[in-house]
């Protein structure tokens, strides 16, 4: 990422090979996230100084980099941008990396707070790894569609330094808002669905190994769009949950 950077900086364009490797560490850094969880508990060396080195590592690698890797990758399309231009954009990317921190803090303060049972299939706000996966899909899917050479006219509106304010703008709004989106840590797979769902997962392995970018950033437009429908699926797993709540009972005199 950093050479994308200096080369942007230096008027030289980065090519796309450079913009792919950036992509690369950043899905890199997604994985490790959620594996170094698990391995510390599995070695035994979780400790209160690595789970604040984790909200650190969190912050740098999905609310920093995206922010910088957009605001670059926009500023690469557009090399004659004007001053005040690009001081809008500098600000999206600074709204939305303070968004993920605000995102981080939130989480820290709730671990120790008792989980309402409908809410264990569901985050509050879209978590750090899903917020820089979200916001880099334009550059995710424009990247693939130029190395295709096809849609030439949708891979350059991607880019659009407007466009790319509105993704960093609306993602971060959607770290830091109260609105429910899907977890899958406490899913339960029926038997009924077990084997559609182990077909849905070899096409999509399929898909990956033919278009790994492409299918990730069409992935991605997907995810977004998780967002409502998560929103009514949270609203009758509340209304469940209170209807089956003992009514309050009445003293009588």
């Amino acid at each position: 990422c950093a050479t994308n950077y200096a080369k942007t900086l230096a008027g030289t364009p980065a090519t796309p090979r450079d913009w792919f490797m950036g992509l690369f560490a950043l899905l890199l850094a997604c994985i490790c996230d959620g594996m170094d969880g698990r391995v510390a508990r599995l070695l035994n060396a979780s400790s209160k100084l690595g789970a604040e080195l984790d909200s650190l590592a969190d912050f740098v690698n999905f609310g920093v980099a995206p922010a910088m890797y957009m605001y670059f990758w926009c500023l690469s399309g557009q090399l004659d941008m004007t001053p005040f231009t690009k001081n809008l954009l500098l600000g999206a990317a600074l709204f939305y990396a303070m968004c993920d921190a605000f995102r981080l803090a939130r989480f820290n303060t709730m671990l120790e707070q008792p989980t309402i049972p409908y809410w264990k299939n569901f985050f509050l706000g879209v978590p750090a790894p899903g917020g820089c996966w979200m916001v880099l899909t334009p550059a995710i899917l424009s990247l693939a569609l130029e190395a295709k050479e096809t849609a030439p006219l949708v891979a350059g509106a991607m880019q659009n330094v407007y466009f790319g304010m509105f993704m960093l703008l609306f993602v971060g709004a959607l770290m830091a808002s109260r609105l429910p989106t899907i977890s899958l840590k406490h899913l339960h797979i029926s038997k009924r669905a077990q084997l559609p769902l182990m077909a849905a997962l070899l096409l999509l392995v399929a898909l990956l190994v033919s278009n790994f970018w492409l299918t990730l950033g069409v992935i991605g437009i997907g995810y977004i769009f998780t967002v409502p429908v998560t929103c009514f699926c949270f609203t009758q797993a509340r209304a469940k949950y209170e209807r089956m709540q003992p009514l309050p009972q009445t003293v009588q005199s």
